[in-house]
């Protein structure tokens, strides 16, 4: 009868993690190839570095660090699912730094047992990273300081260890199926000895399969952290079902970026109407579409904190104000604050139907020149002029490059209230209502977000004067607004009928 050995079943996914590592060779990987010679460990260690694909050589921008263990298994995947989680505006362009390997269990693992006879040297690969990787990566390329260390398996406890015993060095760890049942959980024991106040806040990401948290020894973790855990460390544990101890990366690094970056935004938060003129004790509302759910507002002019009101689809303001809105979440490195300013006024007064005025469009009045924003159009010489009715179209004028429209007239209001207009141009435009001007969106822009603007009006008619440049590219100019006393308020077009000019 044959003999069959049985091993433990630490050994058995040692054993099974290992054989799953093929190292990728250097053509196979993204980014560039880059080395230091460690004075600490005593050996060269090969890096593979990934820069952003905005970035330029010579520009001033910088970026925070994604640092991966077992970089020459885990680049290309963690290249992949950062550049996606970036293109779907949920972090911002980071760069990545994978650690490629010589011995992982002694650089990953802070004890030592007889199980895995090179263990153990965790403390001085943590010494590596603070005296010597990171300082080179500061200098050698377009780093902020911001660091984020990403472990899985025996990285996953390197990674809770970075954040026991030198917890200044990153501001996320994320840990996927870590291994805290090495020796005998060894580093839950750890973490419950040395959890204390942090310098600053910081975030954990733990995550596991649902049918192997026991094995793993998180479960252990998890009580630690929800009894020790300080104020500073906002943390979570994710399970996953179905998912293998190599498969579970995948959602775990997508998952864990968007925790880190929670409340991020690559542009101020967006609510309208951005500004206006507003009555007193005549309530307004602003509406907010935003994806984060975290944003909160202030109306005394100072800035919001967590404790102030949260800003929701539709909120309601009392009186003029200046409103600051803020996103809030685990990512606070760059919050950013929008300001609207509702000056207090009265309805704009309108005038009665002018002479000779006919429904149906405007007057356009086209020029031509190489503007970078828009002109003095008193001091222009007229290509040509004509009726913008309903089929005119500013992307079928005479040109599509190098040139400037003044389109002027009035616009018919028959119901008295608020009502927000809402501009969009590429490039530059101005929005005027008698001599008043609302909205400025000027200067060179392919489009983007529209500008808004609320004002009181009365029944009558208005002058309207809308003034546009177009330099390269596709021109785009709309004028919209949102209707008063409307149940499900939205942008329409303003109708044609309602447009009235001198022909």
């Amino acid at each position: 009868m044959k003999k069959v050995t049985y091993l433990p079943p630490g050994v058995v996914i040692i054993l099974l993690f290992v054989l799953s590592l093929t190292p990728a060779t250097a053509q196979d990987l993204p980014g560039k190839r880059d080395s230091i010679y460690s004075d600490v460990l005593k050996e060269k260690r090969i890096l593979q570095v990934i820069l952003p694909e905005n970035y330029r050589p010579g520009s001033t921008d910088k970026y925070e660090v994604l640092y991966v263990l077992d970089g020459d298994g885990n680049a290309r995947f963690v290249d992949n699912i950062q550049r996606f989680t970036l293109d779907e505006s949920y972090m911002p362009p980071v760069i990545v730094v994978a650690v490629h390997n010589t011995d992982r269990n002694r650089d990953f693992l802070p004890t030592h047992t007889n199980e895995l006879p090179t263990s153990g040297g965790a403390d001085k690969f943590l010494s590596f990273f603070k005296t010597e990787l990171i300082p080179y990566i500061n200098k050698a390329y377009p780093s902020n300081g911001e660091n984020i260390l990403f472990g899985h398996s025996f990285g996953g406890v390197f990674s809770m260890y970075a954040l026991l015993a030198e917890p200044e060095l990153f501001s996320s760890y994320l840990a996927i199926d870590p291994s805290f049942w090495w020796d005998n959980g060894a580093m839950n024991k750890m973490a419950a000895e040395k959890l204390k106040p942090l310098p600053g806040p910081k975030s954990l990401f733990i995550t596991g399969r649902s049918d192997g948290l026991e094995q793993m020894g998180i479960p252990g973790m998890d009580s630690v952290l929800k009894s020790k855990a300080p104020k500073e460390l906002t943390w979570k544990i994710e399970a996953y079902p179905n998912e293998t101890h190599g498969s579970v990366k995948l959602k775990s690094l997508y998952d864990g970026l968007k925790f880190f970056y929670d409340g991020y935004t690559n542009r101020p938060i967006e609510f309208h109407p951005m500004n206006g003129i507003v009555l007193k004790d005549k309530p307004f509302k602003l509406y907010y579409f935003g994806a984060s759910q975290s944003v909160h507002y202030s109306t005394d002019g100072t800035e919001p904190t967590a404790s102030s009101p949260r800003m929701g689809p539709e909120t309601t303001i009392a009186n003029p104000s200046k409103v600051l809105a803020k996103s809030f979440g685990n990512y606070h490195r760059a919050n950013k604050v929008t300001v609207g300013e509702f000056r207090a006024g009265k309805t704009l007064p309108a005038i009665a139907k002018p002479k000779n005025a006919k429904s149906g469009g405007l007057r356009y009045t086209y020029y031509e020149g190489e503007w970078d924003k828009l002109p003095d159009f008193t001091k222009l010489k007229a290509v040509q002029s004509g009726f913008a009715n309903k089929d005119f179209d500013i992307a079928k004028i005479q040109h599509q490059t190098n040139f400037a429209c003044l389109i002027e007239g009035y616009l018919e209001i028959e119901t008295e209230g608020y009502y927000i207009f809402v501009l969009d141009s590429d490039d530059g435009s101005k929005f005027f209502l008698g001599n008043n001007l609302l909205i400025d969106y000027d200067g060179l822009h392919a489009g983007g977000s529209p500008k808004t603007f609320i004002v009181p009006l009365a029944k009558g008619f208005y002058p309207i004067r809308l003034e546009f440049f177009q330099k390269l590219g596709g021109a785009n100019l709309q004028l919209m607004y949102v209707l008063p006393g409307e149940l499900q308020p939205h942008p329409v077009p303003v109708p044609i009928e309602r447009l009235y000019s001198n022909r």
